[in-house]
């Protein structure tokens, strides 16, 4: 099954609307009214559902990271710095992913973007 993904509140719009103009399957917490949630809370849900998070949050990223350490399972997390790369760039990186890995391969992975 291709990787879905589920952006975070810090992503910006731009990111979601050409991945979906490239065919990725992505929700976002701006429209899915998730703003609220706390990381955790977002992670469970988005795993729940089967998706990845996206995120420019450097705590989510090591509370996820501690979820690895404690063993929790999860859908897995891809992490890209807000400031390390270009909008193109992340849309790049994450229709890769989303079309040439399975949905699998990510559970229980944090792993940080660019490519």
């Amino acid at each position: 099954m291709p990787v879905r993904f589920y952006m975070d509140v810090h992503v910006p719009h731009a990111i979601t609307e050409q991945l979906r103009l490239r065919g990725a399957d992505v929700l976002a917490a701006t429209e899915e009214g998730t703003t609220q949630l706390t990381d955790d809370e977002l992670l469970r849900l988005a795993s729940s559902l089967g998706r990845v998070v996206f995120t420019h949050d450097h705590r989510f990223r090591a509370m996820a990271g501690q979820w690895q350490r404690e063993g929790l399972q999860f859908a897995g997390l891809i992490f890209g710095p807000a400031e390390g790369a270009s909008i193109g760039q992340y849309v790049r990186d994450l229709e890769l992913i989303s079309k040439t890995s399975d949905q699998s391969e990510w559970e229980n992975v944090v792993t940080w973007l660019p490519l």
